[in-house]
This record gives C-alpha cells, sequence and structure tokens, in this order.
C-alpha cells in the first residue's frame, strides 16, 4: 500500500501522519492565494461570457470529464452555445490550441480530445485558461457560455457557476496534500454553486466528510455504459449484457484514469471477469505495452482508448460511459445564468 492508498482510508497512517506539517503550510499558501485574488492583489480576469466551472476539491478521477460533456450537451440542447476550455494535462501544448476531432491526444490532452468528439463543441486548450477561453470567443464569437473543465483552482478566470464533483470516496481521509487526498480544504464546498455526487454512496461520502452538512445543493450522478465497440472497426458494437455472454473467458481490463478501480468495479458489474491492468492517469500507452498483455480481449475506457487508435489491435475493446444527471443541476444552472452577460 502506498501513500495515495493511504489519503482514502478514514484515518492516518505512519506515512500519512508525518506529512501534516508540510499539509499545513501548503494550505496556508492556498488561503494566501485566494485573498489575494479576494483583495484584488492579484487580477481576476473577467469574460464578456458567463463561465461555469467544474472541478473537485480532491486529486485523481471522480468523474468530471463525462460531467462536463452532459452539461455541454444539456445547455446546448437548453438553447445555450457552449464551448470549453481546459489546461490540456498529458498533452505537450503548452500554447492556447483549438481541439479538433482529428487531433492527437499527445498534443492536446486525452480529455478534452474527448469532451471534443462527444459533444461538437469548440474546445481550446492553454496552461492559462484566461487565454485559451479569449482564444475560442475569437474564433467562435457566437458562444454565449464558457465551460472550465478542471478549473476550480484557476482563480485568476473570473466565474458565475462552480461545481464540485465528489465520489464515492468523498474526501478521504479529509486531510490536504500531501497528507491526503484535498486541493482545497472542504470548506470550499460553501463557496459552490452545486456539489455533485457520482455514484452509489457518493451522497453519504459528501454528507459523511461535511459533518451532515454539505452546505450548497447536492445533486446525484451515475455513470452509465454504453455499447462496446471494437476500436479497430468501430462499427463493431455489443450491448454489455451480450459482451458479457460472449465473452465469459477473463478479459484484461486497462484503465490509465485517475480512479481505475471503479472503472474495473463497473465491467465487473456487467458480469465480465476481468483481469485489471490499473495505470497512473494519463499513461502514454504503447504498442509494445498493450502487446505484453496476453488477453484474447483488451477492455479500456474511452479515454483511454483514444491513444492507442493507431496501433490497430483488434483485442481492444471500448467501454464508453454516459453521465446520468439530476436534471436539477441543468435548471439550477440556467436560473443562475438567466440575466447575466451573454456574448
Amino acid at each position: 500500500m502506498n501513500l495515495a492508498r493511504d489519503w482514502w482510508l478514514p484515518g492516518l497512517t505512519w506515512r500519512s501522519a508525518p506529512l501534516l506539517p508540510l499539509a499545513w503550510l501548503l494550505g496556508r499558501a492556498a488561503a494566501a492565494r485566494r485573498a489575494a485574488y479576494r483583495l484584488g492583489w492579484r487580477v481576476e480576469h473577467h469574460l464578456p461570457v458567463p463561465v461555469l466551472v467544474v472541478g473537485n476539491l480532491t486529486v485523481g478521477g471522480s468523474g468530471k470529464t463525462p460531467l462536463v460533456i452532459h452539461l455541454a450537451t444539456a445547455l446546448a440542447q437548453a438553447g445555450r452555445r457552449p464551448g470549453v476550455i481546459s489546461r490540456g494535462f498529458g498533452g505537450r501544448a503548452g500554447a492556447v490550441m483549438e481541439v479538433g476531432p482529428h487531433s492527437q491526444p499527445t498534443e492536446t490532452g486525452d480529455e478534452p480530445l474527448l469532451i471534443r468528439r462527444r459533444t461538437g463543441c469548440p474546445v481550446f486548450v492553454g496552461a492559462r485558461r484566461v487565454d485559451a477561453a479569449r482564444a475560442l470567443l475569437a474564433a467562435y464569437p457566437a458562444t454565449d457560455l464558457v465551460i472550465a473543465d478542471d478549473g476550480l483552482q484557476h482563480l485568476q478566470l473570473a466565474r458565475d457557476y462552480q461545481i464540485a464533483v465528489f465520489d464515492e470516496r468523498g474526501a478521504g481521509n479529509g486531510r490536504l496534500l500531501p497528507a491526503g487526498p484535498l486541493r482545497e480544504p472542504l470548506a470550499r464546498t460553501a463557496m459552490m454553486d452545486a456539489l455533485i455526487a457520482n455514484g452509489a454512496g457518493a451522497g453519504d461520502a459528501i454528507s459523511a466528510a461535511t459533518g451532515g452538512n454539505p452546505g450548497r445543493p447536492l445533486f446525484a450522478m451515475h455513470l452509465v455504459p454504453g455499447d462496446l465497440y471494437n476500436l479497430a472497426n468501430p462499427a463493431l458494437t455489443c450491448p454489455p449484457a451480450q459482451f458479457a455472454a460472449r465473452h465469459a473467458c477473463r478479459v484484461a481490463a486497462v484503465a490509465g484514469i485517475g480512479n481505475p478501480a471503479r472503472f474495473f468495479a463497473t465491467l465487473r458489474a456487467l458480469g465480465l471477469t476481468v483481469v485489471p491492468h490499473p495505470f497512473p492517469d494519463h499513461h502514454p500507452f504503447s504498442r509494445d505495452e498493450l502487446a505484453r498483455i496476453g488477453a484474447q480481449h483488451i477492455v479500456m475506457t474511452e479515454k483511454d482508448a483514444l491513444k492507442c487508435e493507431a496501433f490497430d489491435d483488434p483485442r481492444i475493446w471500448v467501454a464508453p460511459v454516459t453521465a446520468d444527471v439530476d436534471a436539477g443541476l441543468t435548471r439550477s444552472i440556467l436560473e443562475k445564468l438567466r440575466g447575466t452577460k451573454a456574448a
């Protein structure tokens, strides 16, 4: 068991406890940074359109990307014209660039490319979210709403609606990095416009982490598996139950995401017998790496599959998921944004 696993245990361990002084120092530094923006000592940049920020207070994957895809789609269906900005983590592009449907994930990052393909919305990445947003608005002036993916800690960009996503792990041991998984204190939940409970038990985990008082509206979210498709031949699809019935043998489950255990649990719930192969988040897979996995079938996440399209490996099947979110969230966003500035 390593330190990152210790973070999600109920209390401190011999590995995490000695890091409390460093966590306190980093917490004070983050508080000072927030105060500098609040007092106007550092410049907060405002855009001519509303900004919706989706992020989390913990490290690791909690379901932000499926939520961004859901919101971009739902808000577009409601008549808004959203665009998405992201840091582009995992890509090599430090400068601002547009993400196209055929962009390389090594350049733009895997999550922005997935968002672009699933939503069709304009997506821009850049180290500074403000610059990415301005480039997006310049290229697509009809955009009337910017969604910032994983932007809670990017305080340079002023925002009109903030969402923090939690999964069933809640806040872990409730400590700040590096003693725990928190990027910011749990008190920040009171500054959110909405909290998202992703998955069964997530609501209870949030309630426990916040002492029974999350302080903000809590909306439920579940990830719904879609039909699997073959990466070498995307036209070849199979419903999850049918795939499980056909492939009763063990399959290699590959996941380079923030919370691989969730993906493995999803596949087991579908009836598959899986041999888990967890990798670090945003892992750059290689052809040889997958070739060494001696399995008849490999099932991976849609995000990971983006980095394996050139391998032409017929063993690879992709298991996409779609976020099913309480409709009250979209209504809450539209209500808050009603009357705000528009493009």
